[in-house]
């Protein structure tokens, strides 16, 4: 598709990271590792990425201190993709395209064609080879693509909004999560650029530093306006749209935002369904002797499981987890280490590193999928709490939390050191 080499970015910025609304499961691992269908999240972007043709190298770019967890997953990324993949730290949180314009000099480096830019906190079939199509049918060989995806009237102001010429696809007007209504078509945080897209952000740069006290970005830590922090979406999108270098790519497949907890078992469903297609072998199967599997489930071949347990549709079974005899879990996470003792049930919920779960005990929450009968409906990313109170999700339990035998625990964010002794419901427990 492209003669010269194509150079992915993926955008992993510094929320992605601290993942606030991720915790406490961010609490242990960064939030673009965190397992989604017994992978790492950033291991799907990778994955696509890899089918790229004549892609060189790929660069994470972010506001966050890299550590051994990190570059143990880049390393064995490198080996398992055969592909160079490096960590680009930025000084301070930049923004979307900030930090790409902070690296433009390694991203263009080899003098590439073209190159993706892909936020980490998005689930995706990541239709990649699609968009470069798109772009050599479409606009002028300078345009620019985003992906986009099609929401119902009420979510679509929760997202950037698309307005679009429907003949040619040229994006005419981006407005950034609108007060009211603008367009059923939103933006999926993946993008087709060409080196040319830094003259743009440059001059929006320039145009900070002569407004540094009118239009830049403070500081809450220093107080310093900082002239790098450049949103792609507010900043550039908006400005482009209208004058034909901007068009929208609409996919049909899969597309959902990671931001919560709950989000990550929406998303191990669209990703576990996918693996019919792209890893059948990653999808267990019934088998004499082995546990009975519902819809699609992930194991890892380090799982011990009694035959007599019962799982899905929709469970991801990490490594080094035992689970015992009679054992119910449906639409769950189960993370390295866990052990889940006889007749225990686990239904909507993510149970956390080396957690225990007694006999018998039931750890439920409430499902946050998007409407089944809305064919455009995306999930809602709720807030921890509202009107004072825990939300009513999926249920978390964190690092090395014990639940004794008997016990039930609805809808709650249970955390390490606590005695439990009686059922809980809609509270976090410290």
């Amino acid at each position: 598709l492209y003669k010269k080499v194509i150079i992915i970015v993926i955008k992993t910025f510094k929320h992605c990271f601290s993942g606030t609304r991720f915790r406490p499961l961010s609490f242990e691992v960064p939030k673009p590792l965190f397992p989604v269908a017994g992978v790492p999240m950033l291991q799907h972007h990778i994955e696509a990425c890899a089918k790229v043709p004549n892609m060189k190298e790929i660069l994470l770019i972010g506001f966050y201190q890299p550590n051994e967890e990190l570059n143990r997953f880049l390393l064995n990324a490198q080996q398992e993709f055969k592909i160079s993949i490096r960590y680009l730290q930025e000084y301070a949180a930049l923004g979307t395209g900030g930090g790409i314009y902070h690296f433009r000099d390694q991203i263009v480096s080899g003098s590439p064609e073209a190159f993706f830019v892909l936020n980490a906190d998005v689930c995706s079939a990541f239709p990649l080879t699609e968009m470069l199509r798109f772009q050599k049918e479409h606009g002028e060989p300078n345009s620019f693509v985003i992906l986009g995806t099609t929401a119902n009237r009420k979510q679509s102001m929760n997202y950037g909004c698309i307005v679009e010429n429907e003949e040619t696809n040229e994006v005419l007007h981006y407005v950034e999560k609108p007060s009211t209504f603008v367009s059923d078509i939103i933006n999926c945080g993946i993008y087709l650029f060409n080196p040319d897209i830094f003259q743009h952000i440059g001059a929006v740069f320039q145009k900070n530093q002569l407004n540094t006290f009118s239009c830049l970005y403070k500081e809450p830590t220093n107080g310093w306006h900082r002239a790098e922090a450049i949103r792609l979406e507010q900043d550039i999108f908006t400005a482009l749209a209208g004058q034909g270098k901007l068009y929208v790519y609409k996919t049909l497949s899969f597309w959902s935002q990671i931001k919560s907890a709950g989000s990550a078992i929406y998303a191990s469903r669209l990703y576990l369904n996918q693996y019919h297609t792209t890893h059948p072998e990653r999808l267990a199967t019934n088998k004499e002797g082995s546990p009975k599997i519902t819809g699609n489930v992930y194991i890892h071949p380090t799982a011990n499981i009694d035959p007599t347990a019962v799982l899905g549709p929709n469970v991801s079974i990490g490594t080094g987890v035992t689970i015992g005899a009679g054992v119910r879990v449906r639409e769950s996470i189960i993370l390295h280490g866990a052990n889940l003792q006889d007749h225990c049930c686990v239904l909507n919920s993510i149970v956390g590193w080396d957690s225990t779960i007694g006999k018998w005990a039931r750890v439920e929450g409430t499902p946050s999928d998007p409407n089944p009968n809305d064919p455009y409906a995306k999930i809602d990313s709720e807030t921890l709490f509202r009107e004072g109170k825990l939300t009513p999700s999926i249920t978390i339990l964190g690092c090395n939390v014990t639940i004794p035998s008997e016990v039930i625990i609805l809808n709650s964010i249970v955390l390490p050191h606590k005695d439990l002794n009686r059922g809980f419901k809609n509270q976090i427990i410290l």
